[in-house]
């Protein structure tokens, strides 16, 4: 994965128009727009997202600083999503013609791209099972089986939260449940 990404961002650079700054709150393009470009998150963290009807906001996907944001439209015709800066953001953008065009002639980077969005689409469904597990308990139990029953780092419990879709507090609770009963090895007491 790592691979194709670096080969797709080199691609990006060799194509790329100047930098574009984004502010906090900033939207870089909107679901139903042409995808004229591919961005690399150079600075800061962009956020694909749509809000429901209801006013509730889905995150897609979280980019950082050294992603591509929402590689896979490039083969779409239009953005299926917004794209907002969570963070004041530096971006690269390159157009998807010259991209396109560039891979086409190269197998083997297709065959790489294709592996990581197999990867990626593998990824999106163990999410959304986990997601699905309606206990708190039980989607942390399922997280941890996918990643070795080990925990991130005290630094990334906030964006593990954001990922079992729970506040903070609430998974706080859970590990200290879990360390009181040392039901989770790799919490510290």
């Amino acid at each position: 994965m790592i691979m194709i990404m670096s080969a797709l961002i080199s691609i990006l650079r060799r194509h790329a128009r100047p930098l574009r700054r984004l502010a906090a709150g900033e939207t870089l393009f909107r679901t139903g727009a042409r995808v004229v470009s591919l961005f690399e998150v150079v600075e800061g963290e962009l956020h694909l997202q749509r809000v429901s009807a209801a006013g509730a906001c889905l995150v897609l996907q979280r980019a950082p600083a050294g992603a591509i944001l929402a590689e896979p439209s490039l083969f779409a015709d239009c953005y299926h999503c917004d794209a907002v800066a969570a963070l004041p953001a530096l971006v690269r953008a390159a157009p998807v013609a010259k991209l396109r065009a560039e891979l086409a002639g190269d197998v083997a980077a297709m065959t790489m791209l294709a592996r990581h969005f197999a990867h990626e689409v593998q990824a999106a469904r163990q999410r959304a099972e986990i997601l699905a597990l309606g206990r708190l308990a039980a989607r942390l139990d399922a997280w941890l089986m996918l990643h070795a029953g080990r925990l991130p780092p005290r630094g990334q419990w906030l964006s593990l939260a954001a990922e079992l879709a729970v506040t903070p507090e609430a998974l706080y609770r859970e590990l200290a449940k879990r360390r009181a009963t040392r039901s989770t090895p790799d919490i510290a007491p």
